[in-house]
């Protein structure tokens, strides 16, 4: 470690790259700041072959550090949800290379649009980084 974070080896991106339920639960919990409470808390692996495209996969070695689900309407739009990046591993560009595998093989899946919402502290990477465009949307707490 250097200055408290890890020393990235070399980070290897896969399109439908084999997680598993406890990595993904320990990194949603890290890059979301909430309580990590079990290995199986959710089942993602359930959850990703039921309604993805595809997701990407970031590994520094074997160590998952980087992760982005890209959902879709079955047709023409995708949109990613729960990107993520190990805190240890943030501002490497981790993120920006798992956005951009996600858009390379939503396009390639024939998907035209690629959606994406984010808080407003996230603009700078999403818009700025990435190359999204603003638009209007809107949306409702249930």
């Amino acid at each position: 470690m250097a200055h408290g974070r890890l020393l990235l080896v070399k980070v290897t991106y896969t399109w439908r790259g084999s997680v598993e339920n406890g990595e993904l639960n320990r990194l949603h919990a890290e890059a979301f700041d909430t309580k990590f409470y079990s290995a199986d808390e959710w089942n993602w692996v359930e959850l990703l072959e039921r309604h993805s495209l595809g997701w990407v996969a970031a590994r520094d070695d074997d160590r998952l550090v980087g992760f982005v689900n890209v959902l879709w309407d079955g047709l023409v739009h995708a949109w990613l949800q729960d990107t993520m990046v190990a805190s240890s591993a943030r501002h490497s560009g981790i993120g920006t290379e798992v956005v951009k595998v996600a858009k390379r093989e939503a396009r390639a899946a024939g998907c035209e649009w690629l959606h994406v919402d984010f808080d407003e502290h996230l603009r700078p990477f999403y818009l700025g980084a990435c190359g999204f465009a603003p638009t209007h949307a809107g949306l409702i707490a249930l």
